[in-house]
């Protein structure tokens, strides 16, 4: 069962309504569910919208955040508990320790480089935790794309293929997220 689960997602909020939408559907659901939130720890953009639906669903969430982005004041004040770490390094291995899998929600360059990191992990057997893409408004389609023709082209194993997984609604997702990642 899915006890605490990490979330990706941007410090800005998108163009799109949908976003701070989805965001706040998936903050309020893990609390609901008492399924603790793991996140980087800011109060700003889809992260913030995050943190403040678990909250305000009586759930509790985990900030990790690196000193140098607390010192500018990105820091969320009113988290179950925030922990300061001082590096970007230091924060993607504290999420990982703290979590039972991990969700990309739409975001950046950050966002990206934390789930890959931490499918890269599942892959060599590092951890054996799932990582999932919410789909919405086919923010991660060209995204799904790409590790399908890595796997045509043979970057990616067929059988690594799996590890990656996506769905466009949150309920379902977590769901799929629940339980450990096999790599044969």
């Amino acid at each position: 069962m899915l006890q605490r689960i990490t979330v990706f997602c941007g410090a800005n909020a998108g163009f799109d309504p949908q976003y701070a939408t989805l965001a706040r559907a998936t903050g309020r659901l893990l609390g609901e569910r008492g399924i603790e939130l793991v996140y980087g720890g800011g109060h700003v953009g889809l992260m913030g919208v995050l943190a403040d639906a678990c909250l305000a669903a009586q759930g509790r969430v985990i900030g990790v955040i690196p000193q140098a982005l607390a010192d500018q004041e990105v820091a969320h004040a009113g988290l179950t508990e925030l922990r300061i770490v001082g590096s970007m390094h230091e924060r993607k291995a504290l999420m990982a320790d703290l979590s039972d899998a991990f969700l990309a929600l739409p975001g950046g360059y950050g966002t990206w480089d934390e789930l890959f990191e931490a499918l890269t992990w599942t892959q060599l057997g590092i951890q054996s935790k799932r990582c999932g893409l919410l789909n919405v408004n086919g923010y991660y389609d060209s995204l799904i794309a790409m590790v399908d023709r890595a796997v045509a082209d043979g970057f990616i194993l067929q059988r690594h293929r799996g590890l990656l997984i996506s769905d466009t609604e949150v309920a379902p997702l977590l769901e799929r997220l629940s339980g450990s990642a096999e790599v044969r």
